[in-house]
Parts: C-alpha cells; structure tokens; sequence
C-alpha cells in the first residue's frame, strides 16, 4: 500500500511540474516570437531491490518546443522585425555566447547599438556588433540588410549593417532557460541567405492561450485524481492497522 501511495505522490509532484511549464508558457502568450515548451511525461520503471518491476513513476519531461509560426503583426516601427518562413535572428549572450531567437523587436543603446528587447546586442554576419548612425531614420529590407534613408534625398540610402539570419535544423536547436536557442552541439550556425525578413512586422508568440487553459484545467484535474488516490491509500493503511491490532 505504501508504493501506491508514493507512486501516486510522485504523479502529483510531476504534475505540478506540469502545470509550471504551462504556465510560464500562458504568460508568455504575448511575447513576440516565443515557442511554446512542450510538456510530455514519461514512465520510469521502480528500479532496485527484489522482485519483478510491476510498478513504475510518471515522470514529467519537456522534449522540445512547438516550432510552429505564430501570427504576423505589422507595427510600423522601423526596427521591428519578423522572419518570414523558417530562420532565426542571432544576438551575443551575456556569457560571450551566441544564441538565436524569433523575437525581433530591436532598438538601440544610447551608443547607436542595435540591441534586442533584452539588451542583448544582435550579430552581423561575421559575429559583429551593428551600430546604427545617431538620429538615422533606417529600414530593414528583406535580405537582412539595414539601410539610413535620408529624409531629403532617399536615393542616398547607404547600407550601415546586416542582421545574422540563420536556419539550422531544428533538431539541432535546444531551448535555454533563457528562452533562447542554441546549437545542441554547442557550435555557432552559418548566415543563411536564403532567410527572408520583414521591416515593420513582428512575429506573435505561437502559444494557444485557449488550449494551454485547457491542458492547465486537465492537469489540475489529473493533480485532484491523484490526490484522491492518496487519500485512498491512507484509509486502506488504517483499516489493515486496525484488522491486524485484532489479530
């Protein structure tokens, strides 16, 4: 009766795990270009001392993420930028490192940096930093390029930097704790020219807000279930205390 009661115990426990990572995704339902973690339990069979292995844990475990496209929102804002189709942006992490990600809602540092909605300075093509001229009204074409338009003569435009876009596969990407992706291997994806952007727009989080409430109300249910079970476990350990003092 007691393994009953911990493997129960121990159900509730990953379901509460459960619930935290659809929470963290419903409050993410409005970040630009966030992925929705996937939640998925797994089982683990009870492993040592005699006997066969008739019991096993649930174990919660969060595989990847949802790599589907989220919807397309046109801001106006110059330094607002969406990927069309597959790709990523790339920005510097605190760590020296190089990290991707969708989210494309850039702005500048007092210095003419280009950094991302974080402070993360975002990367060219040679893993360099972009600066952007001081008072420069700019545009972001389509290939990644950023050009000064000049309000007077916008024949002038010059080019002042180009944004990282890469494509790895997504196999190959894993999710930080900081929302961001990395290369598994730990390596640094190449430009790919082929990825295709969008001034003006930014990429909506992909996050089902109705359907994540509803796996949350599921898993609260399954969390009441075991619970129950618990419950369950202890009256039936009182009434075999109780036959066995008769004894």
């Amino acid at each position: 009766m007691d393994r009953a009661l911990y493997i129960a115990a121990t159900g509730a426990r990953e379901l509460m795990r459960r619930q935290d990572v659809q929470t963290n995704n419903l409050s993410n339902a409005l970040t630009p270009g966030f992925r929705a973690e996937i939640a998925a339990q797994r089982t683990a069979p009870v492993v040592g001392g005699p006997g066969l292995r008739t019991r096993a844990y649930a174990v919660e475990s969060t595989p990847g993420a949802d790599m589907s496209p989220g919807a397309m929102m046109a801001t106006g804002r110059e330094l607002d930028v969406a990927v069309q189709g597959d790709g990523w942006f790339a920005v510097r992490t605190a760590d020296g490192g190089e990290a991707y990600t969708r989210a494309g809602s850039f702005q500048t540092t007092p210095d003419g940096m280009l950094v991302d909605a974080a402070g993360r300075p975002v990367l060219d093509p040679n893993g360099e930093f972009i600066m952007i001229p001081p008072d420069a009204k700019v545009q972001v074409n389509t290939d990644g390029s950023i050009s000064t338009v000049p309000e007077v003569d916008r024949v002038m435009a010059a080019q002042v930097g180009n944004l990282k876009l890469v494509n790895p596969p997504a196999a190959a990407l894993e999710r930080s704790p900081d929302g961001l992706f990395r290369l598994r291997d730990g390596g640094v994806a190449p430009h790919a020219e082929e990825v295709r952007v969008a001034g003006g727009m930014l990429e909506g989080s992909n996050v089902n807000a109705v359907g994540t409430l509803v796996e949350m109300i599921a898993a609260a249910r399954h969390y009441d279930m075991q619970v129950q079970l618990m419950q369950n476990s202890e009256q039936n350990q009182r009434a075999a205390t109780q036959i066995l003092s008769m004894s």
